[in-house]
């Protein structure tokens, strides 16, 4: 059955249209028209586009995926995230042990299997990983990567596949085999100097996780990670715009030296997204929240407490880009680094009928998945007779 939606303002990935009208039919876009004048079955007033894709969820709705890996904490991340216009993500695992792996693997598996709206595939944020650049990540489950999890992150039954690792704790070769496999290879979390950073990215690797943070920096003598993500035109860079991960200049600096179809837009949301708890366990302690910071208790930053919403937000506003900037960054460039440019990430015929609907302050009045209305505020919305 085909249901036409039309929005008084859309932006399809491209350009601003008024009054597009979109039909939807078997979880697909079949048409946008706009400046449409006529009925539709439903009528959406505010600023309706592709809804975003998030490449690093840990965690939302007061659980993280560490503490209970499986189906019910996937279904509980797509619906606090939901809120806030995503529509699409990969559940982060932290560093933890193989058993946590096997089990955070075995629920996405099972999620993809029973059709669960929002989850494209897992990321496994270590535990290959530099303990001198370890973040929060507890440093007694950083190791090797060894058979066992290599067999793992192949697995042909997880959706897409993607891997943080620090270049100068897997070899190239390594890289090459799980680039070959269909893995994303993504490099964070590391002490590499920039020999090591281009080995890894001719091997395959095709991006950096959370640029900035936790990674060597630039200096005058030595390019480390840093300086070397910003030099690599074809390579990704996830960034966490909520201005406590990342200075305001040197998220602008990003801007002009990788572009915005290079820079996507990541929360590293911990559980307290869509939750009101301010003190929430992880591992052997907690994260505090403190306004819109997480913390360890020693002060240490602990994921963020960001939403989609609010980093696009924060781009247009806070850095002065351009709206259609910074909507690119939540939809089109995280949906290319996956390889999905050709499914999600526009408002275009034969794409995933995913969409958000933002009012002028940014705020998320409806989230759609696959065509279906996930989330509404009842005031936005208005089904026609």
């Amino acid at each position: 059955m085909q249901t036409t939606l039309l929005a008084s303002r859309c932006f399809d990935g491209f350009a601003f249209h008024n009054n597009a009208l979109i039909t939807i039919e078997s979880n697909k876009i079949r048409s946008i028209v706009p400046d449409y004048q006529g009925p539709s079955d439903i009528q959406v007033t505010g600023l309706l586009c592709s809804g975003f894709i998030d490449l690093q969820v840990n965690g939302g709705g007061g659980v993280l995926f560490n503490n209970a890996p499986n189906v019910a904490t996937l279904s509980k991340l797509i619906n606090a995230h939901a809120r806030f216009g995503t529509t699409a993500m990969l559940p982060t695992l932290i560093t933890d042990e193989f058993k946590v792996m096997q089990q955070a693997a075995g629920a996405v598996s099972d999620a993809m299997a029973q059709g669960l709206p929002g989850i494209l595939g897992i990321h496994f944020e270590g535990p290959h990983l530099s303990i001198a650049k370890k973040g929060i990540h507890p440093p007694s489950s950083i190791r090797p990567l060894m058979d066992q999890e290599l067999h793992l992150l192949m697995r042909k039954d997880l959706g897409i596949v993607k891997v943080t690792v620090a270049p100068e704790q897997v070899s190239p070769d390594i890289i090459a085999e799980l680039v070959t496999a269909g893995v994303i290879v993504s490099l964070g979390h590391s002490n590499a100097n920039s020999e090591q950073v281009i080995a890894a990215l001719a091997a395959g690797a095709s991006g950096f996780t959370h640029l900035f943070n936790a990674m060597s920096p630039m200096t005058g003598r030595a390019p480390g990670m840093t300086g070397t993500a910003l030099q690599q035109s074809q390579a990704y860079c996830g960034l966490i715009v909520d201005f406590h991960h990342v200075h305001q200049q040197n998220c602008k600096l990003a801007v002009q030296c990788k572009g915005v179809d290079k820079l996507a837009l990541v929360t590293d949301a911990m559980h307290h997204v869509g939750s009101n708890e301010k003190r929430l366990p992880y591992m052997n302690t907690h994260i505090l929240r403190q306004g819109d910071k997480l913390t360890l208790q020693d002060g240490t930053l602990a994921g963020s407490a960001l939403n989609m919403a609010t980093a696009v937000r924060n781009c247009h506003e806070g850095l002065s880009l351009p709206l259609a900037d910074a909507l690119r960054m939540a939809t089109s460039t995280p949906a290319a680094w996956l390889g999905l440019q050709n499914k999600r990430g526009a408002i275009r015929a034969e794409f995933q009928a995913d969409f958000v609907v933002l009012d002028s302050n940014f705020a998320v009045s409806q989230t759609w998945i696959g065509g279906e209305q996930v989330f509404s505020q009842t005031t936005t919305i208005n089904e026609q007779e």
